[in-house]
């Protein structure tokens, strides 16, 4: 494709995180008293900004917001256990689009400390030319974050793709006026990413793969 940057959403796209994001969801919810609520509504959120993603899961609760958020760092960094994977196939991809002279950046609703630490951890930090997260930028599916990015790589909306595995990542690319490619990986179903502006769905990375470097 005709690409000139391709710009990742993070957990659920690069990372199997999700499991973990929902055990500390009803974990952080606990340790404040909270009822908790059903891992589909968990799932829902992943992508907004934390202080953002606990007041629409528990919107009777406002006051409690920053609380469950504190918790909720501390708890995903300190206590849960639950594995975190790289995707199969991601670094492969990221290397080959690095050496097509493609800019390859990462959009997420993770903090700044968070994202930092994962790459680090993971080995992927040399791959990416800028990143933006929650603490830099409005939340998903504000274009913010998006529009950051080009106005930095100084690359046009028609040459940029996002992906990402979430409808919150559809709509965030819609509303900045980039492509969108969903992945099957996350959060949404492919019936879910069919109902969005996705110009494209894949299963896996050698299907994101085979799409990215035609």
């Amino acid at each position: 494709m005709r690409y000139k940057c391709v710009i990742f959403d993070w957990d659920g796209t690069v990372m199997d995180s999700v499991p973990k994001i929902v055990n500390t969801i009803h974990l952080a919810a606990k340790s404040c008293n909270m009822t908790p609520v059903s891992d589909s509504e968990a799932k829902s959120i992943i992508g907004l900004s934390l202080p953002v993603a606990m007041r629409v899961l528990f919107p009777h609760h406002e006051d409690k917001a920053e609380s469950l958020a504190s918790a909720y760092k501390y708890i995903y960094s300190n206590e849960d256990d639950t594995p975190s994977p790289i995707f199969e196939g991601v670094e492969p991809l990221l290397g080959k689009l690095r050496d097509r002279g493609i800019k390859i950046a990462v959009a997420t609703g993770k903090s700044r400390t968070g994202l930092n630490r994962l790459m680090a951890q993971n080995g992927l930090t040399d791959y990416f030319v800028t990143t933006r997260t929650a603490c830099e930028a409005e939340s998903k599916p504000h274009p913010d974050m998006l529009l950051q990015i080009l106005t930095e790589l100084g690359v046009d909306a028609e040459d940029t793709v996002m992906v990402g595995d979430s409808i919150i990542d559809m709509d965030l690319a819609s509303n900045a006026g980039v492509d969108a490619i969903g992945v099957t990986l996350g959060v949404a179903s492919r019936d879910e990413l069919s109902q969005t502006s996705a110009a494209h769905i894949c299963d896996n990375y050698q299907d994101l793969s085979d799409l990215l470097l035609v």
